[in-house]
């Protein structure tokens, strides 16, 4: 059995370690939960629970790297900490070989957890793309949008479209308007080749994500021009 070195107590959702600090200390849950997740932004990614009797913070200790997710309590929850001199003296009985062994283990281990969520492997969150599209008359925007207005898209002709599910900021400059409206955008369908680039031209489908009530008022008052029945979602 372990040897411990000393008991902590923490409350509801009081930090035990965070991602990405240092240290190598080994715990086992004794009361209450544990949950081990990863910030990816302002998201918060759980990456497993652990009830009593679990062990925590043994892939920084074995891999030597910093920690790799953050921990917290849920409830009540006393862990113990086991005894670093215990661990370095039965660590140390092994053999170069099994050590490494368990290194590599570990840092797998990691790189397992990694990409099973693939917005992991962002060191930064991503930059939005940003495109612009310029309508100098009403015929020419109403002719941009897809049939089904209920969904509230726009077909944009390009040789070079964005793939399907990509998202974008689309800056959208109407008729006789003065100023730009931003719509939050993301990509239904694109095609790059055709049998009839003049019915079916290179292009891609968008549908709208997100919109302002003043830009969706001013669209709106667009497509009333142009005839179009429907409104933007």
């Amino acid at each position: 059995m372990f040897q411990i070195s000393t008991e902590e107590t923490y409350q509801d959702g009081q930090i035990i370690f965070k991602e990405g600090s240092s240290g190598d200390w080994v715990y086992t849950v004794e009361t209450g939960a544990v949950e081990l997740y990863k910030q990816v932004g302002a998201d918060k990614v759980v990456v497993g629970v652990l009830q009593p009797g679990d062990i925590f913070g043994e892939l920084a200790y074995l891999a030597g790297i910093p920690r790799t997710v953050s921990a917290r309590a849920i409830g009540a929850t006393t862990v113990s900490v086991i005894d670093r001199t215990f661990l370095d003296r039965e660590y140390n009985k092994l053999s170069g070989d099994f050590k490494m062994i368990l290194k590599n283990l570990a840092l797998r281990l990691e790189r397992t957890t990694e990409s099973a969520v693939p917005e992991l492997r962002r060191q930064y969150p991503r930059i939005p793309k940003i495109l612009s599209l310029s309508f100098k008359s009403i015929t020419s925007f109403a002719r941009a949008f897809s049939g089904d207005m209920s969904a509230g898209g726009l077909f944009i002709k390009t040789p070079r479209p964005l793939a399907k599910g990509e998202q974008f900021v689309l800056k959208l400059q109407l008729p006789d308007a003065s100023e730009e409206i931003t719509i939050d955008c993301e990509v239904s369908w694109s095609r790059t080749e055709t049998d009839d680039p003049v019915k079916q031209p290179p292009g891609m489908g968008i549908k709208f994500l997100e919109i302002g009530i003043e830009e969706r008022q001013k669209l709106q008052a667009e497509l009333i021009k142009a005839g179009i029945k429907g409104q933007p979602s």
